[in-house]
């Protein structure tokens, strides 16, 4: 009788656990979804982005278009030759001088990355996480440059994990660290976003610093706009 008296206690207090810490996770994610404007964001039926980023001592003009519910273009002038990659909702190419001829379909890993873009840019990872087939979880409170701030691990359906740390004043996303899979290879990514402003009532980093085993990037984002009109053939894949 004792040994079941204890083994009850045991899941009672299992059970207080998980629901307190779903809760806490809950609380967070919907004061964060608050401060950054996510129903405006949610409403935008596309985004027009203009930004700078610098590698290797290059600045790299970047122009992105996403249209909602999945269409997605990026332009980026390196050294005066412009890569162009485009998803229309159901398949994806790329034009880069040097790779090959006219536009090249994308497929794999590849495919699979840039069809993620639309989502990611429109809703965040964090939103309707479940929905889209992630779990998350919080693992407590940590420092982040001097400042408390939430640490949140979302591991989404294809396995790979992102760390969000989210200002336990501000609640934005001071930084993210991420795992991604490709292949049978693991990157390691960190993201520290800051510079933030509102704009339409979309609060958003203007400043992303990225490092990666394969260098540093910064991207300073110049422009953006809210419900732009995009005509679909600027999605469409151009004649060989």
């Amino acid at each position: 009788m004792k040994k079941l008296t204890l083994t009850t206690l045991v899941i009672v207090f299992v059970s207080l656990v998980n629901i307190a810490t779903a809760q806490t996770l809950h609380d967070i994610l919907k004061k964060h979804f608050e401060t950054v404007g996510q129903e405006k964001l949610m409403a935008a039926k596309n985004i027009y982005l203009k930004a700078k980023v610098n590698k290797m001592g290059m600045d790299i003009p970047m122009e992105m278009k996403v249209k909602r519910p999945d269409k997605f273009s990026i332009i980026m002038e390196v050294q005066g030759q412009k890569v162009t990659q485009v998803f229309d909702g159901e398949k994806g190419w790329i034009v880069a001088p040097g790779l090959a001829t006219g536009p090249q379909e994308l497929t794999g890993d590849m495919l699979e990355q840039v069809k993620q873009q639309p989502e990611t840019l429109l809703e965040g990872d964090l939103y309707n996480y479940e929905q889209k087939g992630s779990t998350a979880e919080f693992l407590g409170k940590v420092n982040v440059n001097g400042s408390e701030a939430y640490r949140i691990k979302l591991t989404t359906k294809e396995g790979n994990e992102w760390e969000f740390f989210i200002n336990a004043n501000t609640y934005l996303i001071d930084k993210a660290n991420a795992t991604i899979t490709s292949g049978d290879q693991s990157v390691n990514v960190e993201e520290q976003m800051s510079n933030y402003d509102t704009i339409d009532g979309i609060t958003i980093p203007l400043k992303i610093v990225q490092n990666s085993p394969i260098g540093n990037t910064t991207i300073i984002i110049e422009d953006i706009r809210f419900d732009e009109n995009f005509d679909d053939s600027i999605f469409m894949k151009p004649a060989q």
